[in-house]
């Protein structure tokens, strides 16, 4: 007994320090444009993101539910398979954060899930249905935020075709402080939740709780672990999102996080964990590609969609690596 209250103590904590380096990894998908556009400095920025983000992951708990109980079979999962894929989750975040790429903490969780589960059970554990609805959700929300910004962009060139530039400039850059806590917002409301969802899983497994509602003390710790790893900022990958895939001006900055945050909370209500890196970016391409499809650098693109190919299945083989190693000593 003491054996397993130490793992699941040591599953909350790694469920916590994921969820931190989730909120430094992904601080760029709040603040990377309003930083770029010089709205705000990059200290102001990433305050406001991570208060919000705290804000943002009481807004729901549908995606906890599916993380917790939607992708596997919680009464097949042990304390070490949820230890084994949280490390496996966090070792692909710290690599992708070293090469400055934006990849999705989601992906990388669920992938560490899934891969330390099938080491541990088979395939049998997996729940296919709702890693099916998951799957799809990931490749339509970058679609969808592309899609948007696009149209939000096009919608707003139309509207202040005749509007001074430097009217327009003034307007976005106080409209962006608007948009950009959206983002953040929308980023809280479905990132932490992932966290939860862990957690809950991990508790559900250990028989310290009976259904996959989420403890409201696990709702605030995520939070504000969410919250302290936006602060920190991730200033690679925002260099990445803000400044090397297309020149952002106040108004693309404010099209780009309408969009994507429209996505974001409209996929958080209905429980679906997509990832937000994938929206942003993709957001952002959309509302660049209304200026000149030259205008996008597809070179630095196509190394972002790279290592989102390669993000579940790389992370799997490592959630699949530490349950072997983790359960040799367990």
């Amino acid at each position: 007994m003491p054996d397993l209250i130490g793992l699941l103590l040591l599953t909350v904590v790694l469920a916590l320090l994921f969820d931190f380096s989730n909120g430094w990894h992904d601080c760029a998908n709040a603040v990377a444009t309003v930083v770029s556009t010089r709205v705000l400095s990059p200290l102001a920025a990433v305050m406001l993101a991570g208060a919000l983000n705290v804000a943002g992951a009481f807004f729901s708990t549908a995606v906890a539910k599916m993380i917790g109980g939607g992708i596997v079979f919680p009464e097949a999962i042990t304390s070490a398979v949820v230890a084994a894929a949280l490390a496996g989750a966090i070792l692909w975040n710290l690599v992708t954060l070293i090469l400055g790429l934006p990849t999705s903490s989601s992906h990388a969780l669920i992938g560490g899930l899934v891969g330390s589960a099938v080491a541990h059970g088979g395939w049998s554990v997996v729940q296919f249905k709702g890693l099916r609805a998951i799957l799809e959700a990931m490749v339509l929300s970058p679609l969808f935020g592309f899609g948007i910004g696009f149209l939000v962009m096009i919608a707003i060139s139309w509207m202040f075709f005749r509007v001074h530039r430097g009217v327009a400039q003034k307007v976005f850059s106080r409209l962006q402080l608007l948009s950009a806590s959206f983002m953040a917002f929308s980023h809280g409301s479905n990132d932490a939740q992932k966290a939860m969802g862990i957690i809950t899983l991990a508790l559900v497994s250990s028989g310290q709780l009976t259904s996959s509602d989420v403890p409201t003390w696990v709702i605030v710790s995520c939070a504000l672990a969410m919250g302290l790893g936006t602060m920190v900022g991730g200033w690679r990958i925002m260099r990445t999102l803000g400044m090397r895939i297309v020149k952002l001006e106040p108004v693309h900055g404010f099209a780009a996080e309408t969009g994507a945050a429209s996505v974001l909370l409209f996929t958080a209500h209905f429980g679906l964990p997509v990832s937000t890196t994938h929206t942003i970016t993709s957001s952002i391409l959309g509302v660049g590609a209304t200026k000149r499809l030259s205008a996008v650098r597809w070179g630095v693109t196509t190394k972002i969609l790279s290592a989102w190919i390669f993000t579940m299945p790389g992370a799997g083989v490592l959630g699949a690596v530490v349950y072997m190693i983790l359960s040799s000593f367990v």
